[in-house]
């Protein structure tokens, strides 16, 4: 690099501020003249690259500050190195700068006062310390993998060796007070790798020995909440992790462990259980506490009758909560005295506060039995006194089952109308054959059991059975008819006599010669005339033949 020849003709502060005389700063005049008068040229040949000097601040601008080297040479330090004014050196102050470059962009050594801190901070730290030394430093920024720390120097410390808890962002850790342990000093490279996990595991280890020698199960411990599960939280004992199943955090329901603890929350927990051999400790809040349970039966005698407040909906019926701790369940059977109640829903929601009877109590299950229905009186304990067997009621047609149609008689009590009893001569297969859904129908009651919340109801008998006399008198043996094959079986075919009455034509009387399947003979809607050849009122039954 060539040295500076003339100051006025080269040096960079000459032509920017012209000659001498127009050097605004007195003592930087100062160094460019010697006691005869003459002009000198600043020397920059005892100064190298990258090393480190003394020298005295001449002058402090808004960007540079200019520091006298001695041997009648200055260099410049750019005021950004510096986070504020109040953080710069002033005129006068002696200090130790790197040399960056002998001549910079401006023809002046350039000098920088962060990279000789540096320098002299890193020889100081690797004179004092060495692999596995133990330091102390702050996070002060994250970088690529992982966060720089600030020992002296700074260090890198990988995100994998932050802690010994995984962080779902290492940037938390910015601002803290580390100990960590050098696990890697390149001196070539100025560079030092540090651990702060190494020492907790070793920590951690000796804590968590001294803790399974002598926890034992009843004992209550403080602890703090390290990390939070769908089904608990992980309570760190000081060595160790217990659990803190969500079941055991309250008497009370709760949705999630997040609505009772907080991470890096302080709390006192009780010692349910230790497995020394796999390292593992169950632990509970509630049982800081006595169960709620305790004296249940004196609290919520059989019949009393409460308020509640709905906390959980399930197909079969919903919980409601008594008290913290207490909750009992009301069954969709004991919702309605006459409504049949699918779903939960159709009669409570989620929040509803409700009025409800104890129906039984179970102290060592934890279980209380609740009741809607009891509240109202039961329209059943009226209805053997209403619905006299024999008596005529109507009713609507509610719905329709395989064997049966179900009759509403009055709001909430149904009859059931079997397809047996649906017509003396008839043979019904579905009640649809009989009755449609909306249909309004005249019914005798047969039988009511309250009890069970049934009554029996009868269609045909509405009138007398014709099987007693008129069958018997219409129909006799050797009749013969005009009917209509209704259905064909494998068996035979029934016929249609008239608008009830059916009979059965067996394969074997089909034809005179043998008949294998009815349907090669004949087919259902087909008008075919038939001769009576058997009558049995008992069974209700004739007996029919094709007339040839």
């Amino acid at each position: 690099m060539p040295l500076i020849a003339n100051a006025h003709a080269i040096n960079p502060l000459v032509r920017k501020y012209g000659p001498k005389a127009e050097i605004v700063d007195a003592e930087l005049e100062s160094l460019w003249k010697e006691p005869t008068g003459e002009t000198m040229v600043p020397s920059a040949r005892h100064f190298t690259e990258e090393s480190l000097v003394k020298g005295r601040v001449v002058s402090v601008s808004k960007d540079q500050i200019t520091v006298d080297l001695g041997a009648k040479t200055v260099g410049v330090i750019h005021t950004r190195e510096f986070e504020s004014e109040a953080d710069r050196p002033k005129a006068g102050q002696e200090i130790t700068v790197f040399i960056e470059e002998i001549e910079n962009q401006d023809g002046l050594i350039g000098l920088s006062k962060r990279k000789a801190d540096r320098k002299i901070n890193w020889q100081r730290v690797i004179e004092n310390h060495k692999e596995g030394d133990t330091v102390h430093g702050k996070v002060t920024k994250k970088i690529k993998g992982g966060l720089l720390i600030d020992i002296g120097v700074p260090a890198f410390l990988p995100a994998s060796q932050v802690s010994i808890r995984r962080s779902r962002d290492v940037n938390e850790f910015i601002g803290e007070e580390l100990e960590c342990e050098i696990i890697k000093i390149d001196t070539a490279r100025e560079n030092i790798v540090v651990s702060a996990r190494k020492l907790q595991e070793r920590n951690r280890e000796r804590l968590k020995d001294a803790l399974l020698s002598e926890i034992e199960e009843g004992q209550v411990r403080d602890g703090v909440v390290k990390n939070i599960a769908d089904f608990g939280a992980f309570v760190d004992l000081g060595g160790i992790d217990g659990l803190l199943h969500i079941t055991d955090m309250t008497w009370g329901r709760i949705q999630h462990p997040s609505e009772v603890v907080k991470i890096n929350e302080s709390v006192k927990v009780k010692v349910l259980k230790v497995d020394r051999e796999r390292e593992r400790i169950a632990l509970g809040m509630k049982q800081l506490a006595d169960s709620p349970w305790k004296g249940i039966a004196d609290r919520y005698p059989v019949g009393s009758r409460h308020k509640g407040k709905v906390v959980n909906i399930m197909t079969y019926g919903a919980f409601i909560r008594l008290e913290e701790g207490i909750e009992g369940l009301v069954h969709v059977s004991e919702m309605s005295w006459t409504k049949r109640v699918n779903d939960p829903r159709e009669v409570v929601q989620l929040g509803d506060d409700i009025d409800i009877i104890i129906l039984g109590v179970n102290e060592e299950k934890q279980e209380i039995s609740l009741g809607m229905k009891q509240l109202e009186d039961n329209p059943w304990d009226r209805v053997s006194e209403r619905y006299q067997p024999g008596a005529k009621v109507k009713g609507v047609v509610r719905n329709l089952t395989t064997y049966g149609a179900f009759i509403e008689i009055e709001p909430g009590i149904d009859g059931l109308l079997h397809v047996s009893d649906m017509s003396w001569t008839r043979k019904v297969s579905h009640p649809n054959e009989m009755v449609k859904k909306g249909d309004e129908v005249e019914c005798i009651v047969l039988a009511v059991d309250t009890e069970k919340h049934r009554i029996a109801l009868g269609m045909k008998q509405m009138r007398s059975d014709p099987w007693e006399d008129e069958i018997p008198n219409r129909f006799n043996i050797g009749a013969e008819l005009d009917g209509v094959i209704t259905k064909i079986t494998n068996f035979g075919v029934f016929v249609q006599l008239n608008d009830d009455l059916e009979g059965l034509l067996h394969i074997s009387e089909l034809a005179d010669e043998k008949v294998d399947k009815p349907e090669e003979v004949v087919k259902v809607g087909q008008a075919i005339k038939v001769r009576v050849i058997k009558l049995d009122p008992k069974d209700r039954k004739i007996g029919l033949t094709a007339v040839k």
